[in-house]
């Protein structure tokens, strides 16, 4: 699973997994200032999204990766969610 979080740092970003459930968890925080013009300005935002796998997870195995502001998360299906894969023929 990758998400693109631009503008974010790896401290500003938490995930979790929980019952099949993948959890990722942020906050944006910016301020600037300008003494010239006698201003400031300060935003903050907040993420929370849950992305229910719909497969059993190796939790032992599962990494977390920051880099340039892109997440990225391997999540190793566990032996008994590979063998219920079912192919699939394609007719023509």
């Amino acid at each position: 699973m990758t998400a693109e979080v631009p503008g974010l740092e790896e401290k500003d970003i938490e995930v979790l997994l929980n019952d099949g459930v993948l959890t990722l968890k942020g906050e944006k925080r910016s301020e600037s200032e300008d003494k010239d013009r006698h201003f400031s300005e300060r935003y903050y935002g907040r993420f929370e999204r849950r992305i229910p796998l719909g497969f059993e997870v190796k939790e032992d195995e599962v990494d977390a990766r920051f880099k340039n502001g892109v997440l990225t998360v391997t999540l190793p299906k566990s032996d008994k969610a590979q063998s219920q894969v079912k192919r699939i023929a394609i007719k023509s």
